[in-house]
């Protein structure tokens, strides 16, 4: 794989891994040189690596092959699937064959935990089943999952595919094209392509790689290899022998949905945010799961706006919310800069939360009526703000009126295919008797590889973005049995009516395999919103640790991904993120360090690349612990507000609109020491962003010139040094 032409590469990274791509990126100066017809290889002394050589071995360099096997031992199994760490516990299909199921992975070398899917459904306790595993560890949920070692050789060390978003992508209308190599290798590096050469830039770095990256202010057909200098000399970056040149056909198969990048998100959960008509308020009562359930004898219940939670308040306690309450409210969301709602679902359903969904096609009688939902659809837009709504096709409610065909008439109904019967007749609520989301007797789950299924929910999302919706969020979608399948049919079915829809996906985890332009345009960020800032804003570790969990994470996805990106911090399924950094609980008055730690960490999520959303009420101060009742769910009492947060967000969005370099693709590391991390914005670098997470202040060399302060004030000049003041975020513009 990697050739000498007139003297030995030492030195360099040996390992080479075959990678995919298509990013997002940023304009480099250009000379152009050459034209597509004539680019040419250098003459000279030039080590060569060719990146896509075919060889004779069964996994790329950097991989190792490993087999999984289940043996169902005689028992009647139709489909058995691998789910683990290294595919985010998504579905790997096993083959049969002579009695046993088994599947062969390239995996790297590294600790994965893993399990069976069989049928539908987990097996509890991998230890029973998989005698080949190195050990066992407990899954959280009573059972335990089965431990891979993977031993090996540490990989790759140059990683570069033009299918691949994460190394070639068009974002911004700028081709970016990245390649990854472990650290410190080269010194510099140059694109060179059919229409000219491009300087790249050292973008990303962590602990075991970094990115390089250059774009291009055009979207053409190219030709294109890459020039690197190290230490021992130049080095040119190949495809292969037979075919040199990595091409570009200019084709944007994964287009970015621009208005997204430039937006401002936030998440309403309609029964808690606003009650515009108490005349609609008892038909929450007429359809809840509660009265189908018939393993229960609870009953719902309807409080008025300001009742204490109750022991059903995550799910039937109902306080009135409705459409015309969000219309209300539309000034004050205009006000707050918000360009995109996010709609919890809002369909005729059997729980406060909505997603038991009993119709798909309908509007639930409690949040109001049709005409009221197209007002609000049309008076959003008026203000400039689109909305997006919950759709949920993994499961149904026990209401649905298949379901209840197939309660009542078995084999008999014609829906009988549409579900995971596993005993019949069963009571409403069984969850023993059919598959349900996670065990749950109230949300069985749907088989969407049944065409009929699958054609009434595309049908569905189909039906309200033409009702005048703008985007879709899609709940739970690694549950499904055919995700893969499912929602590249539904992203070609939304596309060619709707090519400027939002399509967003419920993944927790850093997962790009969904965001390829066959299926997503975005996740929902909780591996960056989660995982990294509200950790580095808690103050859990120090800035150098957090840029590189940065590095990694914008190392995985296309520039035009992540600047689509929808990044939340909390939502209805977290604690409110107050309550996260220390401020207390429902009812508390938040603690002042925490009023500083939210800050901080919406000022970071308002300056990274993609859109920033807010779940209703953290604009104001308010508090919740999921752990009591989802009380992060109470509704917002108006009468009360934190001015300073309220100010803090409304200078947030003004912040995003007098800088455009904050709702560019572009993010390139600068530094980081302590607690502070520094990062460009912009495709010229011209705005730099440093957070503080230490109560001390913290002294860093500036880059060149002179930086103007814009965030949070904006009458002083830096040159040189800054003092960075605790708990802070700067944002200067190069003057």
């Amino acid at each position: 794989m990697i050739h000498n032409m007139k003297r030995r590469l030492s030195g360099v990274v040996m390992v080479i891994l075959i990678i995919g791509i298509i990013a997002s990126g940023c304009l480099q100066q250009s000379t152009p040189q050459t034209t597509e017809q004539t680019l040419t290889l250098p003459e000279g002394n030039y080590n060569t690596i060719y990146l896509n050589e075919e060889t004779k071995d069964t996994c790329p360099p950097g991989k190792v092959p490993v087999t999984f096997t289940y043996n169902p031992q005689g028992e009647n199994v139709t489909s058995v699937s691998l789910r683990g760490t290294f595919n985010d516990w998504g579905e790997w299909p096993m083959k049969k064959g002579n009695g046993v199921w088994t599947i062969s992975v390239c995996l790297e070398p590294g600790r994965y935990e893993y399990k069976f899917f069989v049928d539908g459904e987990w097996i509890k306790d991998m230890s029973a089943v998989d005698p080949t595993a190195d050990s066992y560890v407990d899954d959280g949920f009573g059972g335990k999952n089965a431990v891979k070692i993977v031993k090996g050789e540490k990989g790759p060390g140059i990683e570069h595919d033009t299918k691949n978003p994460a190394y070639l992508s068009i974002a911004d209308n700028r081709t970016v094209i990245r390649f990854k190599i472990h650290p410190n290798q080269i010194k510099s590096a140059l694109l060179i392509t059919s229409n000219g050469e491009y300087e790249m830039e050292r973008q990303l770095w962590w602990g075991s790689g970094e990115v390089w990256r250059a774009e291009i202010q055009e979207v053409k057909p190219i030709k294109y290899y890459f020039r690197l200098t190290t230490k021992d000399g130049d080095v040119l970056l190949l495809n292969t022998s037979t075919n040199p040149f990595f091409t570009f056909d200019g084709v944007n198969r994964f287009p970015q949905v621009e208005w997204v990048s430039k937006g401002i998100g936030y998440q309403i959960f309609p029964d808690r945010f606003n009650n515009g008509d108490p005349s609609n308020d008892p038909l929450a009562l007429q359809n809840d799961e509660l009265w189908f359930n018939e393993l229960t004898d609870k009953k719902p219940v309807l409080s008025n706006w300001s009742d204490p939670i109750g022991p059903l308040h995550c799910c039937h306690q109902y306080f009135g919310g409705d459409v015309k309450g969000i219309i209300e409210k539309l000034d004050y969301l205009q006000e707050l800069g918000v360009t995109v709602i996010y709609l919890n679902p809002i369909f005729l359903a059997g729980s406060a939360h909505g997603y038991d969904v009993y119709d798909y096609y309908r509007l639930d009688p409690q949040f109001g009526s049709e005409e009221d939902l197209k007002t609000l659809i049309e008076e959003a837009h008026k203000r400039g703000i689109k909305i997006i709504f919950d759709f949920v096709p993994n499961h149904s409610g026990i209401g649905h009126w298949a379901f209840l065909d197939v309660a009542s008439r078995g084999k008999k109904s014609p829906y009988w295919n549409w579900y995971f019967v596993q005993r019949w007749p069963f009571k409403l609520g069984d969850g023993k008797a059919y598959l349900g989301w996670w065990g749950l007797g109230s949300l069985p789950k749907l088989n969407t590889a049944n065409p009929e299924v699958k054609e009434y929910l595309i049908g569905a999302a189909l039906y309200w973005l033409d009702f005048g919706f703008d985007g879709i969020r899609i709940d739970a979608p690694q549950e499904l049995i055919n995700g893969e399948e499912f929602f590249s049919e539904l992203r070609k079915a939304v596309k060619e009516k709707h090519p400027n829809a939002y399509i967003v996906g419920e993944i927790w985890s850093l997962s790009p395999k969904w965001v390829q332009g066959n299926m997503f345009d975005s996740l929902m960020n909780y591996a960056l919103g989660r995982d990294i800032l509200l950790a580095y804003a808690r103050g859990d570790w120090n800035g150098e640790r957090t840029l590189e969990l940065l590095g990694r994470y914008y190392a995985s996805y296309g520039e035009n991904v992540v600047a689509m990106g929808f990044n939340l911090v909390s939502s209805h399924d977290t604690s409110r993120v107050l309550t996260d950094l220390g401020g207390g609980n429902l009812g508390d008055t938040p603690k002042p360090e925490a009023i500083q730690r939210l800050k901080l960490l919406s000022t970071l999520l308002y300056t990274l690349p993609g859109m920033p959303v807010t779940f209703q009420g953290d604009e104001r101060g308010l508090l919740g612990n999921k752990e009591h009742f989802d009380s992060q769910r109470y509704p917002i009492q108006w009468d009360t507000v934190n001015e300073e947060v309220l100010d803090h967000y409304k200078g947030l969005a003004d912040l995003r609109k007098s800088v455009p370099a904050l709702t560019s693709s572009k993010i390139k590391f600068y530094t980081a020491k302590e607690g502070v991390l520094a990062f460009f914005r912009g495709h010229d670098n011209e705005v730099l962003v440093i957070a503080n997470n230490a109560p001390k202040d913290t002294d860093i060399s500036l880059p060149p010139g002179k930086w103007k302060e814009v965030w949070p004030n904006g009458d002083k000049t830096y040159e040189g040094k800054l003092t960075v003041p605790g708990l802070k975020v700067l944002v200067l513009v190069k003057s």
